[in-house]
């Protein structure tokens, strides 16, 4: 039997597995945009990967339906109403009002939320999620399941062209504009005064970046997603595998991984899952650490608050990630998933009911190759997923030692 020690000194080993397989999916399978067939063939693959090569005795491959276009089409939708709002004030001054508000309300709930607010309006498509556990040596007392996401994003030209801080100024500058016209929509009540007309033509110099967020994304082209996310996807399966080839068990603790689907499509596998699954694996404690985009050796974070900040992660599993990250000698940092900076499965996960935490490697300020073709194969970093590897395996350790 071999020994967590083994498991420390066989990263390298790991790592370039995780390499090898991930630059395998992104060469083989293609594109894999939320609700395609390249998504859901990958996720057979990395199933039969588990079942084959990873010791686990349960495999299985649970589909769902969804809207996937819905999520990213909000732009197009908040584009409409943010430049009907500026155009209709100069028309009829309390439209504003009404166009604003419903420019707010759709960029709170379907896109700060992730409510599925205009998914009925876009085609439905099936894709899946996978679920995989290895059993433990002796009676089981706990579960810990490692999640990453199989799907890759559409483009956002922006970040791509220009950086992360000129991607962000028109969102940033569209919520400006439309709380500036609301107000002179209701200063318009109260008083005829010409200065707030005057205002109103002024604030159409905000029409340029009300057009801009329809351009956020490009959804012709779908990045590989190697970092974002096989780096996530992986980062499980690597651990089993590692086990598996080692003939390391642990004692009370199962061991498995969840890989869902359209996580860029708003969290909507994981959403299906923790719905599917809201009455299994309540047997014994169960914990969900969700991983996305491990890349930089240095921003390796335990994000304690998810989803544009409005979630929170579970403190004990956080602690106890941080604590291994520590002891295994790895960076890591507490932090949150900040407003417009989007989500992780974890999200979903623990609005679900479920135990989980969101790690991430990178920055939130949206690296260069955040959902950019820059996100290759050919751009992961060894040393961040080697670092994440070993606070997992650490974890692992702990969590058997003590939760017995």
């Amino acid at each position: 039997m071999g020994s967590f020690e083994h498991l420390y000194t066989n990263s390298r080993q790991a790592v370039q597995f995780m390499r090898a397989e991930i630059t395998h999916i992104c060469q083989k399978f293609g594109k894999r945009a939320p609700g395609s067939a390249s998504e859901q063939n990958a996720g057979k693959y990395m199933a039969e990967v588990l079942k084959n090569h990873c010791g686990c005795t349960e495999v299985k491959i649970d589909s769902f339906t969804e809207h996937p276009a819905a999520f990213y089409s909000y732009f197009y939708f908040s584009a409409f109403f943010d430049c009907m709002t500026a155009i209709s004030f100069l028309i009829v001054p309390w439209l504003s009002i009404v166009f604003g508000s419903a420019a707010l309300i759709l960029f709170l709930f379907q896109f700060v939320l992730y409510k599925q607010v205009i998914d009925p309006l876009f085609p439905q498509k099936e894709t899946l999620n996978v679920t995989a556990v290895r059993p433990c040596a002796g009676e089981v007392k706990q579960r810990i399941f490692l999640n990453g996401h199989i799907d890759a994003a559409w483009e956002f030209p922006l970040n791509y062209h220009f950086g992360g801080i000129v991607f962000e100024i028109p969102g940033a500058a569209a919520i400006v504009g439309v709380l500036f016209y609301i107000t002179l929509g209701f200063l318009s009540f109260c008083s005829t005064a010409s200065w707030i007309q005057h205002a109103g033509r002024w604030g159409l110099l905000f029409l340029p970046f009300f057009l801009t967020v329809a351009f956020t994304y490009n959804p012709k082209r779908i990045v590989d997603g190697a970092n974002d996310n096989l780096s996530g996807c992986y980062m499980g399966i690597s651990v089993l595998r590692e086990m598996e080839r080692l003939g390391v068990r642990l004692e009370h603790t199962e061991v498995g991984v969840i890989l869902t689907g359209s996580e860029e499509a708003g969290l909507r596998g994981a959403k299906a899952w923790a719905k599917k699954h809201k009455n299994d694996y309540r047997d014994v404690p169960t914990f969900i650490i969700c991983y996305d985009t491990i890349h930089d050796p240095t921003k390796l974070m335990v994000n304690m608050k998810d989803l544009n900040g409005t979630v929170s992660a579970d403190q004990e599993l956080g602690d106890l990630f941080l604590r291994a990250a520590k002891e295994a000698g790895v960076p890591c940092t507490t932090g949150c998933v900040p407003l417009l900076g989007g989500a992780t499965d974890s999200a979903a996960f623990t609005q679900g009911g479920f135990r989980s935490v969101g790690i991430t490697g990178l920055s939130h300020r949206l690296e260069s190759y955040y959902h950019t073709r820059l996100d290759s194969y050919e751009y992961l970093n060894e040393e961040g997923l080697e670092n994440c590897y070993k606070a997992t395996i650490r974890l692992l350790e702990i969590a058997d030692e003590t939760g017995n």
